[in-house]
């Protein structure tokens, strides 16, 4: 057993503050991290707000509940404070370019010891491993939105990843209750694999005026039983992030039937990103 006490979260995107909120209200110290204080504010006022909403839901709860919890989580624009780290998950934008560019840093900046997650839908955990001097002690770790909701997490076993690390991963998953289901190390994984070809596969659909969005996700909710649609749950996710896991898995496997829904790329170059700035396929 491992002792995992302070986490660190870098980026503080949706994905990164649903961790944040959801590790820091399990008792974790968290030490979030991303490119400006801006982005961190903006992320400390979206986890208040849930933490508010939340409370509400569960029949009120006193405001230094809130507090407290907001207390156990620290930012910061340097990834230096991570020295501090037991376990690290990183969060940034599905981009190899840009995720290239942390891990470096982190491995120069971390204990021996700490565990490095990626928290990526699509991108190679060897991969990423081989940026470090302990590729044995990363693995992949893709969480669900919204990350309090969902209890179940897909990891991703690397070439080299240890199998200490699974039980340390799998021990923090533990302290917030979720579990995992072990997968290897393939473009998109098993959810992202097919999660992507359907999501694209249904934006294909509204472009070529098969249906409209509303009748395309109506079909999978009411005939499957599927609690959203596949075109609520690119707007959920964000249309930039699946069109750039799609474009992992075009790139991965060269094979046609990954190839980006033109729609797709369009609406991504026009800003509709979806949930997180008020219009996708629907509106917010």
């Amino acid at each position: 057993m491992h002792d995992l006490r302070v986490i660190g979260v870098i980026g503080a995107g949706v994905m990164g503050r649903g961790l944040a909120q959801d590790l820091a209200q399990h008792g974790y110290a968290v030490l979030l991290t991303d490119r400006s204080d801006e982005i961190l504010e903006e992320a400390k006022r979206a986890v208040r707000h849930s933490l508010r909403a939340q409370m509400l839901q569960q029949g009120g709860g006193k405001r230094e509940g809130s507090d407290a919890i907001m207390a156990r989580i620290a930012t910061s624009t340097q990834l230096e404070v991570l020295s501090d780290a037991d376990f690290v998950i990183e969060n940034v934008t599905e981009k190899w370019e840009i995720k290239k560019t942390i891990y470096p840093v982190i491995d120069r900046v971390c204990p021996e010891r700490t565990v490095f997650a990626a928290n990526t839908s699509a991108i190679s955990i060897t991969r990423l491993a081989s940026l470090t001097k302990r590729p044995e002690r990363v693995l992949g770790m893709h969480f669900m939105n919204p990350v309090p909701m969902k209890k179940t997490v897909e990891m991703i076993r690397g070439y080299h990843t240890a199998e200490q690390t699974i039980a340390t991963a799998k021990q923090l998953l533990q302290g917030f209750g979720k579990e995992a289901v072990v997968v290897a190390d393939a473009p998109g994984f098993v959810s992202n694999r097919v999660l992507m070809l359907t999501i694209n596969e249904a934006a294909f659909l509204v472009q070529d005026r098969v249906a409209a969005p509303e009748d395309v996700d109506k079909i999978f909710r009411e005939c499957f039983g599927h609690t959203m649609g596949p075109l609520a749950t690119a707007d959920l996710i964000g249309l930039d992030t699946i069109l750039y896991s799609i474009e992992v898995l075009y790139d991965s496997f060269n094979d046609d039937k990954y190839r980006p829904c033109p729609l797709l790329k369009k609406m991504v170059d026009a800003g509709l990103h979806g949930r997180k700035n008020g219009k996708g396929f629907f509106n917010y």
